[in-house]
């Protein structure tokens, strides 16, 4: 998988987890949310009667909002935090069962992509203390110190919205389709009419970008209250619209960048990027193709079902663009490209 293997980072391991591990349930995502919330303690080895606070707090949440959460009919783990919901038990007895139920399978399958651990670890799983918990290796506190640390949980969010949103529709994949409103920057799904609001495009963009803006590569963040709020940029200009008969909405012409190269002083704004982003582009792409529903699906449906297709398809749509637009375009200055 050339998103792991390329160029290797923590940020990259984690990502890796998020983005591409197997999703038949929401206890990777709770972990994950439950490890970023525990990191800033400093603790290195956490119990699992700690770990259970954060771990059903973050399923309950969800829980209240989409009661799919997994793929199989029955799970003691998420009947027990809909028994806590209805009032049916105590917070003392969903921390408990949430020790018993809760932790499984998903502290041995967390680091697990496609059949096989990953190399990092982010914490190890101690089944010979007397206390049972986890402990937090270096490279979890070593991914804290990063720059894109405060983006992971977004990123997080973003892909659990998108995984229990596919689930609760229940249509098949291949007929889902994720579109994009400007205006609110959210993705959103239609069932029979009705909207159903997913999650912030930036969010479910970012770790496919490894946090980084497409086109210079200099970091960005998708923290909301941030001056250096990345962009959500249409790689073909969207004034192109009535002119090409395709969605510039897709998720497939969606990027992120940061605001000097989408509208400052050398910035983008309505031209066609160099044709060696057009590679880029198609990488980034096949990122989400990788991935699991419904982006995979979306970006199938709009844009080829093979990746030569999908080649076709941009190539087809740059020489349209660059005859309509003239003009080409790239940063005054790249940083070393990390996809």
């Amino acid at each position: 998988m050339k998103f792991e293997e390329e160029y290797p980072s923590l940020e990259s391991f984690w990502r890796v987890v998020i983005l591409f591990g197997r999703n038949s349930a929401s206890y990777k995502f709770s972990m994950a949310k439950s490890l970023i919330e525990i990191i800033p303690s400093g603790k290195s080895f956490i119990t699992l009667e700690e770990l259970a606070v954060p771990f059903s707090k973050n399923l309950i949440s969800h829980l209240m909002i989409n009661d799919k959460q997994a793929t199989s009919k029955s799970s003691n783990m998420l009947s027990t935090c809909r028994q806590y919901i209805a009032g049916e038990i105590s917070h003392e007895q969903l921390i408990q069962k949430t020790v018993k139920y809760g932790f499984v399978n998903v502290l041995d399958a967390f680091h697990v992509v496609n059949q096989d651990d990953i190399p990092v670890k982010f914490f190890e799983n101690d089944k010979k203390a007397k206390q049972k918990g986890i402990v937090i290796t270096d490279d979890l506190f070593k991914l804290k110190e990063t720059n894109q640390f405060p983006n992971l949980n977004f990123e997080v969010e973003a892909r659990w919205r998108l995984v229990e949103t596919a689930w609760s529709i229940g249509v098949a994949p291949s007929l889902l389709q994720v579109k994009f409103e400007e205006e609110t920057n959210l993705f959103y799904l239609k069932d029979n009419q009705r909207r159903i609001d997913v999650t912030s495009g930036r969010d479910a963009l970012n770790g496919y970008q490894k946090g980084k803006c497409f086109y210079c590569f200099d970091d960005i963040t998708i923290d909301p209250f941030s001056e250096d709020l990345a962009d959500v940029d249409h790689y073909f200009p969207h004034i192109l619209q009535s002119e090409l008969n395709v969605n510039l909405n897709g998720v497939w012409n969606l990027v992120l960048a940061c605001k000097s190269c989408n509208r400052g002083v050398n910035g983008k704004f309505a031209r066609v990027p160099k044709a060696k982003f057009l590679d880029r582009l198609h990488k980034r792409n096949s990122f989400m193709i990788d991935s699991h529903h419904p982006l995979r699906e979306t970006l199938i449906n709009q844009s080829g079902k093979t990746e030569a297709d999908r080649a076709r398809f941009l190539s087809e749509i740059d020489k349209q663009a660059i005859n309509k637009l003239i003009h080409r375009w790239q940063p005054v200055y790249e940083f070393e490209a990390v996809f």
